[in-house]
């Protein structure tokens, strides 16, 4: 099944984006991006292994990151102009190693809490309160998966990102479909935290990145944004007022104009 979700129309002349979602998510999450940034931009929205719209990870060899970003460098490779990459979360993480692979193709990048969990246990002091917080989760995750119970799994993994009892509120058909997911979530988790990149390596992204993290947002996804902050050289860093980790859904139009802004101030 053909991963790519293409969110555009007429005119075929445009700036392109290539905007990455977060876990248990779909492109759909950027329907509300691509008509705020209007006709003057396309949004690129490939799928990840283990949506609906993708199918499950082949199975061929231990799931890493790169795997993950195969379909966005091939998108970059097929463009003849240099692409704005966009990235929630997971997304994000997906964003900056297609950016590690292609930098002289990429003319601005907007990352929302990247989840580039290897610079914690990079961090050493600084970042191990994060990285033991984030391996839990992990583990109860995969624990989940192992023995079955999908549920207890996904009520966590939910509830962590959204808050406490976020779960219990979500429609029954948005759950079912993060039930279905489910047996990714593991392989994201280990991509992420084992991802092998040293953090010398993002000196070499020059090209102007927003980053930004909710006001609310869990102790890992800020500390993360704020270490890549540090990292990259041409960066900053926004907090976005009253949100969490899922910004870019709860607080779409704050998010919309940010990255619209952030996008049309680098055009290539």
């Amino acid at each position: 099944m053909n991963a790519q979700v293409q969110i555009a129309a007429q005119p075929s002349h445009r700036a392109r984006i290539i905007a990455l979602h977060c876990s248990g998510a779909s492109a759909s999450q950027w329907h509300r991006l691509a008509q705020a940034l209007g006709e003057n931009f396309e949004v690129l929205a490939p799928e990840h292994f283990g949506s609906e719209g993708r199918g499950p990870w082949t199975g061929e060899h231990a799931f890493t990151l790169a795997d993950e970003a195969f379909t966005t460098l091939t998108l970059i490779d097929e463009i003849a102009d240099r692409v704005h990459l966009v990235g929630h979360s997971y997304g994000g993480g997906v964003a900056l190693n297609a950016a590690l692979n292609r930098p002289d193709r990429v003319a601005s990048m907007v990352l929302y809490e990247p989840a580039a969990f290897h610079l914690l246990r990079q961090m050493h002091e600084r970042g191990a309160a994060a990285h033991a917080e984030i391996k839990d989760l992990a583990r109860y995750f995969a624990k989940g998966l192992l023995t079955g119970d999908y549920r207890s799994a996904i009520t966590r993994f939910v509830d962590y990102w959204n808050g406490p009892g976020a779960w219990r509120t979500m429609r029954p058909d948005v759950q079912r479909a993060l039930l279905r997911w489910a047996p990714k979530g593991p392989l994201d988790f280990q991509a992420a935290i084992n991802e092998p990149t040293p953090p010398s390596a993002y000196s070499k992204l020059d090209f102007p990145v927003l980053i930004l993290r909710g006001e609310h947002s869990p102790r890992a996804s800020c500390v993360v944004a704020e270490c890549l902050a540090e990292l990259l050289p041409n960066s900053r860093l926004a907090i976005v007022p009253g949100a969490g980790h899922m910004g870019p859904i709860s607080h779409a139009p704050e998010i919309c104009a940010l990255t619209l802004r952030h996008i049309s101030a680098f055009q290539s």
